[in-house]
């Protein structure tokens, strides 16, 4: 009999599987990779070896389909063949953290592996990050230049052993290594990463080289000197800690969060934190993942430390760093680095859950490129928005979104989308497109992109409208045709020309409908309003007849630009607005940070204030609530008294749109929500709660990222709906 199996079934352990169980089973044949699939032929019964197969997959593999068909050709014996390229519509293997049996031969006297940091099997190590083409084959990954010694090899061609045919396994005699260098470039020679971790402990800032790109790393008792070096004055970082019990130090965490820190896939989980205030001012939560390469766990094992700052490393508007050279631009202290090329560019993926649901904030390591089913099978790319892009590529009812690529208002960054999604085209073998999505932004530079790859490939480009793309990858993320959706964020450009964001939808993939928004409210001086939220409390209350921070001169060329500065909906900058009213945060140093900061407040109050607003011709009136919330201002807040008024307030939004969405929902009873301001989880909670009392549920992410993050995936789905 002919198996053929499709999914995630390369650089995983899933021929030598299957060799294994053939034999156990005594049967005759062979297995092939074809790149697309992986052929098994058989003189069995087909049935019983496939359940065979599913007790026994490895823990990163994944079948997706199998098909069985008749083939009574006779073998002598049970043969694994060599690849063949096939039509590449393989899902490419992920990078996965090292494995327990991985772990143990690190920390072993006994083994030839005993504390060499890139120690991997055919189960786990870096994956993506180091592919170059299909099929998966040592020479067509980073590894190719390390030619295997003796001992390796033998493994690697045994299929009884657990590194049969691992592309990527190696030791100190034949793989690569790591040297730590000081600020002049100097090798300081001894044990390097023994060395590092001790100038670490000492309160050295250090650039440490992993799988996918670079990391800044240092003590946390040394995070104020950290943030004037790296001039992050309140943005949070992530930190990694030796182990569960470390994390359970400094946050706590339920058994959904415990779970995924411990997967394979080691992501940044965002947790609600204990203490360390300093690593993320403001914020409720703090941002911690496990040790997921053998560097990492030799690190704390020679550190007095349980946990570092451990953040992206790169120079200011441009990508995380993957070359040696370029390290020494960022001026740290010491620098770990191996001898080992990074062809894909991969960061730490960043989640944050909701109950079960996993909302993407940054979908990257450890789940890219996943495949995605989808409903058209065009060949169709997509760029994204602005900020936090990702670029999409899809084909035959397949669809891969890139790793994430970060803001595409720098060049570099806009090379980086290039260049993934040309690799991604190489990768699954896409020599030709359909078609290609792009924001209907007109100054957005991934537009550029879209517009060189039409040109290349003669085809049409679709505008999408920004959140008609979150509405569409909300529902390919529940898997349905249709929904009516708040779409809420901070930023979109609207087929009305002016900025939306606080929007209630009814969308398909064919086309969408605008039922109601909030009111829009001036963005004075355009984007200078986004970086300074003083200036959108100003415009607010200037409707009102009032002056708020400015006055003077100031006040008056303000109040000149009033009438000239684009209008938004968003409820992104409501919520800046609030932030800065209330005192919470009058300065944005980061993307987000006002409302982020506002979200604390939110989570700590109740509804004890009664505000009320009006909604005309499905507009919600925000104007006056700010004029309602200053009746009850009277001097100096209290910290409870901000977070009763927030939390009034942003109830009484939430309600309105959701009353529209009710509204409109028909003989529907789900109610979808998605944009950056869903990763809110008191704002989500607000319209659960009040869906579930008027008898309706309400659908969220899962696997597709909430925010921009999600736009490409949208695009495309919408475009190939489009043209099928």
């Amino acid at each position: 009999m002919k198996i053929i199996f499709r999914g995630i079934v390369q650089g995983v352990g899933f021929r030598p599987t299957i060799y294994r169980i053939a034999k156990a089973m005594k049967l005759n044949g062979y297995v092939l990779n074809k790149g697309s699939e992986v052929e098994v032929v058989i003189d069995g019964d087909a049935d019983e070896f496939v359940k065979k197969l599913k007790e026994k997959l490895p823990l990163t593999a994944k079948i997706t389909e199998v098909i069985v068909e008749e083939d009574n050709r006779h073998f002598e014996d049970f043969r694994i063949i060599k690849s063949e390229s096939g039509e590449r519509s393989s899902p490419i293997p992920v990078d996965g953290g090292i494995c327990d049996d991985c772990l143990r031969e690190l920390f072993d006297p006994d083994n030839k592996r005993y504390l060499y940091p890139f120690t991997n099997c055919t189960v786990c190590g870096a994956r993506f990050s180091l592919i170059q083409d299909l099929p998966y084959d040592r020479e067509k990954t980073s590894m190719g230049e390390f030619n295997l010694c003796e001992s390796c090899n033998a493994e690697y061609t045994d299929p009884m052993d657990r590194r049969y045919h691992a592309q990527t396994i190696s030791c100190s005699l034949c793989g690569p290594s790591y040297k730590l260098h000081d600020r002049e470039k100097k090798d300081i020679g001894g044990d390097p990463i023994k060395k590092f971790a001790e100038y670490i402990d000492q309160g050295a800032i250090g650039v440490i080289k992993s799988w996918g790109g670079m990391h800044l790393c240092c003590k946390l008792d040394q995070i104020e000197k950290f943030r004037e070096w790296y001039n992050r004055p309140q943005k949070p970082f992530a930190i990694m800690v030796k182990d569960i019990a470390a994390v359970e130090k400094y946050a706590e965490i339920t058994e959904n969060e415990r779970k995924l820190l411990l997967s394979t896939r080691k992501p940044i989980v965002l947790l609600h934190k204990k203490n360390n205030e300093l690593v993320s001012p403001g914020i409720s939560t703090i941002g911690i993942y496990l040790p997921y390469t053998g560097l990492h766990h030799l690190l704390f094992s020679y550190m007095n430390t349980d946990a570092l700052i451990m953040t992206s490393a790169n120079v200011p508007r441009e990508p995380m760093l993957i070359d040696n050279k370029d390290a020494f631009s960022l001026n740290a202290d010491f620098y770990l680095l191996h001898n080992r090329a990074v062809p894909n560019r991969i960061d730490d993926s960043v989640i944050k859950m909701w109950k079960k649901k996993t909302f993407f904030i940054r979908k990257s390591r450890g789940y890219v490129p996943d495949p995605i089913k989808i409903n058209h099978k065009k060949s169709i790319m997509s760029v994204g928005a602005e900020e936090n892009v990702c670029g999409a590529l899809s084909n035959n009812e397949i669809l891969y979104a890139t790793q994430y690529i970060g803001n595409t208002r720098y060049y570099p960054t806009l090379e980086f989308l290039e260049d993934a999604l040309r690799y991604m085209m190489k990768i699954t073998g896409i020599t030709s497109l359909d078609g290609i999505g792009m924001d209907l932004h007109p100054l957005y530079n991934t537009r550029g992109i879209a517009k060189k790859f039409a040109e290349e490939h003669h085809v049409e480009i679709k505008e999408i409208q920004h959140h008609w793309a979150h509405a569409a990858s909300l529902l390919l993320d529940n898997n349905l045709d249709e929904g009516v959706i708040l779409t809420i964020d901070g930023a979109g450009y609207g087929t009305d020309g002016t900025i939306w964001g606080g929007e209630v939808l009814r969308a398909t993939y064919n086309n969408f409908e605008r039922l109601g928004h909030l009111e829009r409210i001036p963005l004075l001086g355009g984007d200078k309003a986004t970086k300074d939220p003083r200036r959108l409390v100003f415009a607010i209350f200037k409707q009102l007849g009032k002056e708020k921070y400015f006055e003077g001169k100031e006040a008056e060329i303000l109040s000149k630009l009033l009438k000239k500065s684009p209008k938004t909906s968003s409820l992104g900058r409501i919520l800046d607005a609030l932030s800065c009213y209330l005192g919470v945060c009058t300065r944005k140093t980061y993307d987000g940070e006002p409302a982020m900061k506002l979200e604390k407040y939110l989570e700590r109050g109740n509804a004890k204030y009664n505000f009320d607003t009006e909604v005309k011709n499905g507009v919600v009136n925000t104007v006056e609530l700010f004029s309602q919330m200053d009746d009850y201002v009277k001097s100096s807040l209290s910290e409870r008294e901000k977070s009763d008024l927030a939390y009034s307030a942003v109830k009484v939004i939430m309600e309105k749109l959701t009353d529209i969405a009710i509204d409109n929902a028909g003989d529907t009873k789900k109610i979808g929500i998605t944009g950056g301001v869903s990763y809110n989880i008191p704002i989500i909670e607000m319209v659960e709660k009040k869906l579930r009392k008027e008898g309706f549920e309400l659908i969220t992410h899962n696997t597709i990222p909430n925010g921009d993050g999600g736009i490409a995936i949208g695009q495309n789905v919408i475009v190939g709906e489009l043209l099928s």
